[in-house]
This record gives structure tokens, C-alpha cells and sequence, in this order.
């Protein structure tokens, strides 16, 4: 029988913002042991995406790792694969940023190896029809994503041990189905059991087998480093599938190689789709819970057979729903980029647009992403970064538009030294703040949620074992293993600045820090009719309630410098007396505040509770501040003042 071609390829990644010391623990730990071993055994070719973040990293401080993959590339000894060059999920991208992105990783692959690459690794494979368009306008001939994308299309399982063809817009790409059971079964179970499945695929007259998947699977996740190292699994799989090799059962083999050889499936048409546990992470927390318990109804072999591809959560773009602090980045950035190319593509502009591409602080799976605060820090750094270098010459000045796309109008207030969101939707909340210099979003704390996954845990009677069976813990079943005891504090409504509601006056701190209070009238989520004037230098927005009547009006005044001051006025008996007119900032960073008349702040860290490799973990997000005044006294006023740079 003719071999089968085993693809053996991995993505090598750190987001933008990682800490440096987390680059090297995984060079030492993940990059540089699996390179030796695969090197020193010749278990050659193998397929290499080295994502933007990493690469330039690895440019600054190990360089010689870059000379290795070099010299092996150029050898055709390894195939070095593009992606968006700084890892974004290019579906959430204007369309000629996802070129950009894509020429970016060809010409510094280009430079760096002399590699005229031309397969593409998917960031978190998840595609949209649209892209292959895209992907071809940007040089791209193959790309990989799951073989779960063709199974919810109504393709056989045993169809997908080939490449396959789609097109859009007349621009026709290749596929390539990364194989699920070959993702479970590497590095996790015994090399044995990769090489029966192969042998079965061969038996079967299958011609290839594509396995595509994060290296720091082999080093870098919770007990795979003993695993895969300490225990000899990585010896035993290269021994193992080494010997299948020298049998002539299997080549091992490049995308390219397997394109050029490997009969087409034929032609397919993809729905916008992602991995399988992607798709549920992307649902808000009841239909999670449901989708969860009817795969478990179904039960682990009808979920893993044809019918379970059936079964399918969301697609990507729903964190955006989901996480209205995912959104307000996403928005923030495709804005720049529109206002970048108007102006003639800077290119430090256009950089650090790039760079707040990147895509791990924009959603939350298993990883802590969005829930890791230097991530989110790391997107507004660069944010700020291309938007400085956007307002260089301009005024104080503001636009009205639906920036978010949620259907309200924004009041988008900018100068050369800060930018700034108002929210009339939301009482006047102001959902963004950032000072240039400082390149700090104050408005940057994460909302407390309820997550599906807080349930499943609070039902969990007991642990999960972990490797009981001749194999390690994945990932996944790390996720199923949590537990919570309680749930987390929840908060009754999404974190911004000069949130105002109006308190019982013997409500306790403590209820008022776990969320569970009532109130006895709430502006969070109230239209109030606005209008921004300049006025004396600088920029006014009044929001006055429509739906109360409780005399509200909020008035805001922004400095050109970036200073921001907020009076209040409402009704005396607007509340029951001794109530408590309330202003709550959620503070991404430490401002300076003034309020009027003085009072003493509540004050409470803002920390969550959210998903890690690890289990679960307890994060600061930042600071709680509300200043309450009588309602008695009618009016209120605060100053806002970032600390002086350096």
C-alpha cells in the first residue's frame, strides 16, 4: 500500500503584553527542547508557525533559535507557515487589514529565512466565507482549519484525509482538515495509540494525516513538561512513529509536499465555523448550560460521532455580544484603522493598530485571555499609541455616532492628549478613558459575569482524575475538573466610569461590594437626551434623564489636556430621605479625584473569578470608587485628573 503522509505541525505563540519572563520559561521549557528533539532524531519535516509576538521576541533576545529555524527552512527540512502577523482572528478585521496582516508575516518570513511562504495557520482556525478572497489576495495558496468546519457542512468523517478547494469572490484557496482525534490523541495518550490510528487510516486507503496544534501543548501546559519530557513520551512518539517510517507505512511530510501529491477532495464551501469547545465558549451562560448538558444527555460517543457535529454552539464574532469590554476594543481599533488609512497609513500608526490586533485579550475559553488584565492593558497601550499619532495637530473636538454599533449614539470626545466615550444610553457613563502620554484606559476594569461555567462547577460533587489511564490531563480535562464551593460576586451592571444610581442610606459596604443590593433608582441603564457644545475652551456633554422624573441632568466637561470635571443635579426628594445619590467608577488605573461637596469614597477591589490552564483564578481588575452624597442635597460635583506622566 502507498504510505500515508503524517503532517506533523505545530503553532508556536505568546499574545502581545505577555510578561517577558513567560517568553523565556516557555523557550526554555517548550521551544528549544522540542526543536533539539526533533532535530537530533531527524524527525524531519515538520511544519513551523512562529506567530508575529513571538517572532519579534525571539529577534530580541534569542535570536539563534530564528538561525536554527533558518538554516532548517531553508534546508526544506521545516515549513514555516503565515498567519496574521501579530495573531489576530482575521474574521473581527477590516478586510484590507487582514491582507496587511498576512503580508506583514510573508515579508518578514521572507527577510528573516528566505522562505517565499505560502500556507497559513488560521488564528484559532475560525473561519468566515468570505476570507478565502482574502487570503488569496494576500499570496495565501493553503490554509488549515478543522475538520469539524467540513463535518457541520455534512461531509463524512472519512472523507477529510485530503485537501479540499473553496473559493469566494472567483479567488480559490486549499484547505486542509486538521484531524480532532489526532489533537486528543498527541500528546496526551501514548504514542502507541497515534500509530494504531495511523495504521487504521492507511488500512482505511487514506493518503494523509494533518495534525496542527499548539506546541506549548508539549512543554508549556499544567504536567505536560514531566509528561512529554520528563517521562519520555516525546522519545517513545518519535521511536514509535519512527518506526512506521522506516517500515514505509508513513512519510512524514510538508502541507506544500501533500498539496502537490494528494488527490483533491474536491470542491467545499465552509460556514463560518471554529473549534468545537470555541463554539460554546462564544454562548452566553444559559445556553452554554444547555448546550452542556444536552452533550451530556447525548452522551461521549454520540457527541463524538456524525451526529455531535450537528450539535453546535456560536461563532467567534459573539464574544463581542458577550463581553461588552471585547466590543469596545474591537470597535476602538477598526475605528483607528478607518481614520489610519484616511490619513495616509502612517506606519507606526499602522503598527501598533497591528499590534492591538492581536488576539487573546479579545474573548475567554479555557485560557484566562479577556480576563487577564496586562492583555487588555497591552490592546490600549497600542490603542493609544496609533491614536496619538493620529490627533498630532488637531483641537479638542467630538463626533456623534453609534461607535459601539449597539444602536445608541456615543459621544466620541478626542485631543491631541486624550480620548474619551460618553454613553447617553447609559445615564452618561463614560465607557472609555484614555490618556495618551500615560497610554492608559482609566475605564479599563472588567465587569463581574456569570460564566457557564461557574455552574458546572458549583455542580461538581467531586474531582476529576487526571491521568489514570496511561495518559496526561489535557487541557479540557483540567476544564472539567474545577469546582466552586460559592459563586462569585456578580455585578448588576457593566463597569465604566460615573455610573450613577441612587442608594438605600442603610445599605451596607459589604452588599454594595458583593453586587447583591437594592436600589432605589438606577441611571446605569437609562437614555438621557444630550448635548456636547464647547464651551470656553472645552468640551461640554449634558445628558439629562427623559424616563425619570427625578430632575436628573449630568454635565461633563472635557479639558483639551485631558482634564475631565462632572456636575449632578437632581430633585431633593427624588428618593426616600437619608437615600444616597451614588457615582461609582470603575478604575482601570489610579486617577485623581476631586469630589464636591467633600466626601468620603466606598472603595473595593474589583476581582474575578474566571477560568485558567490552571482551573480557576482570582484576578484584580481594578478599583471600585463611589462617592455618595444625601439626596437631600440636590446637587454634586467631582474632578478627574490623571497623575502627571513619569
Amino acid at each position: 500500500m502507498t504510505p500515508i503522509r503524517f503532517v506533523f505541525g505545530l503553532h508556536l505563540h505568546q499574545p502581545v503584553g505577555n510578561f517577558d519572563h513567560v517568553f523565556a520559561q516557555h523557550v526554555d521549557d517548550v521551544y528549544r527542547p522540542l526543536l533539539d528533539a526533533l532535530t537530533d532524531r531527524e524527525f524531519l519535516p515538520v511544519v513551523f508557525h512562529v506567530s508575529g509576538p513571538l517572532f519579534d521576541w525571539l529577534e530580541a533576545h534569542e535570536p539563534t533559535y530564528l538561525d536554527r529555524l533558518g538554516r532548517l527552512a531553508a534546508d526544506g527540512r521545516i515549513e514555516l507557515l503565515l498567519a496574521g502577523f501579530y495573531e489576530p482572528i482575521l474574521a473581527s478585521l477590516p478586510r484590507a487589514d487582514r491582507i496587511e496582516q498576512i503580508r506583514w508575516m510573508h515579508d518578514a518570513v521572507l527577510r528573516r529565512f528566505g522562505v517565499d511562504a505560502r500556507g497559513l495557520w488560521l488564528t484559532e482556525r475560525v473561519w468566515e466565507p468570505e476570507l478565502a478572497a482574502d487570503l488569496a489576495e494576500a499570496g495565501v495558496r493553503y490554509a488549515l482549519v478543522d475538520d469539524r468546519h467540513f463535518l457541520v457542512t455534512g461531509f463524512a468523517a472519512d472523507r477529510l484525509h485530503a485537501p479540499f478547494w473553496t473559493e469566494s469572490d472567483g479567488r480559490r484557496v486549499a484547505l486542509f482538515p486538521i484531524d480532532e482525534r489526532l489533537r486528543y490523541l498527541i500528546p496526551f495518550r501514548p504514542p502507541e495509540e497515534t500509530a494504531d490510528y495511523l495504521r487504521e487510516l492507511r488500512g482505511a486507503g487514506h493518503r494523509l494525516a494533518v495534525l496542527a496544534d499548539d506546541g506549548e501543548k508539549f512543554g508549556g501546559w499544567p504536567g505536560t513538561k514531566e509528561w512529554v519530557y520528563g517521562k519520555g513520551w516525546l522519545d517513545r512518539f518519535m521511536a514509535t512513529i519512527g518506526g512506521l517510517v522506516d517500515r514505509g507505512e508513513v512519510v512524514l511530510s510538508r502541507l506544500d509536499d501533500a498539496l502537490a501529491t494528494v488527490p483533491s477532495g474536491g470542491l467545499a464551501y465552509l460556514p463560518t465555523a471554529s473549534y468545537r469547545e470555541m463554539e460554546s465558549w462564544s454562548l452566553p451562560p444559559d445556553p452554554a448550560l444547555r448546550l452542556a448538558r444536552l452533550e451530556r444527555d447525548l452522551g461521549e460517543a454520540r457527541v463524538a460521532g456524525p451526529d455531535g457535529a450537528l450539535v453546535r454552539g456560536s461563532h467567534w464574532r459573539n464574544f463581542l455580544v458577550k463581553y461588552t469590554e471585547s466590543n469596545r476594543m474591537q470597535k476602538k481599533m477598526a475605528a483607528l484603522s478607518g481614520l489610519s488609512r484616511r490619513a495616509g497609513d502612517p506606519a507606526a500608526v499602522r503598527r501598533a493598530i497591528g499590534r492591538a490586533q492581536c488576539n487573546d485579550a479579545y474573548w475567554h475559553g479555557v485560557f484566562g485571555g479577556l480576563y487577564l488584565p496586562h492583555l487588555r492593558d497591552a490592546i490600549w497601550r497600542n490603542l493609544a499609541e496609533a491614536e496619538a499619532g493620529l490627533r498630532t495637530g488637531e483641537g479638542l473636538a467630538w463626533d456623534v455616532l453609534d461607535f459601539d454599533g449597539d444602536g445608541n449614539e456615543e459621544i466620541w470626545v478626542h485631543s491631541p492628549a486624550f480620548s474619551a466615550l460618553v454613553s447617553p444610553a447609559r445615564g452618561g457613563a463614560v465607557e472609555e478613558y484614555t490618556v495618551f502620554a500615560h497610554g492608559v484606559n482609566y475605564a479599563n476594569a472588567l465587569t463581574r459575569r456569570r460564566e457557564a461555567y461557574h455552574d458546572l462547577a458549583l455542580e461538581r460533587a467531586a474531582e476529576h482524575g487526571n491521568g489514570g489511564d496511561g495518559g496526561t490531563a489535557s487541557i479540557h480535562d483540567i476544564e472539567e475538573g474545577i469546582r466552586l464551593d460559592t459563586r462569585p460576586p456578580l455585578d448588576q451592571d457593566d463597569r465604566a466610569l460615573l455610573v450613577d444610581r441612587l442608594l438605600p442610606g442603610s445599605l451596607p459596604l459589604a452588599d454594595y461590594t458583593r453586587g447583591d443590593y437594592p436600589v432605589v433608582r438606577s441611571w446605569a441603564r437609562e437614555r438621557c437626551a444630550f448635548t456636547a457644545e464647547r464651551r470656553q475652551g472645552g468640551v461640554e456633554v449634558v445628558c439629562t434623564a427623559v424616563e425619570s422624573a427625578a430632575g436628573f441632568t449630568k454635565r461633563i466637561r472635557f479639558e483639551g489636556d485631558g482634564r475631565m470635571s462632572v456636575s449632578w443635579t437632581w430633585e431633593g426628594d427624588a428618593g426616600p430621605a437619608g437615600s444616597l445619590f451614588a457615582t461609582e467608577l470603575s478604575l482601570g488605573g489610579p486617577l485623581l479625584l476631586e469630589p464636591n461637596p467633600a466626601t468620603e469614597p466606598w472603595r473595593f477591589e474589583i476581582e474575578t473569578v474566571a477560568k485558567s490552564e490552571r482551573g480557576l483564578d482570582r484576578t484584580r481588575q481594578g478599583e471600585s470608587v463611589t462617592f455618595l452624597w444625601l439626596v437631600e442635597t440636590g446637587a454634586a460635583a467631582l474632578e478627574l485628573r490623571p497623575p502627571r506622566a513619569g
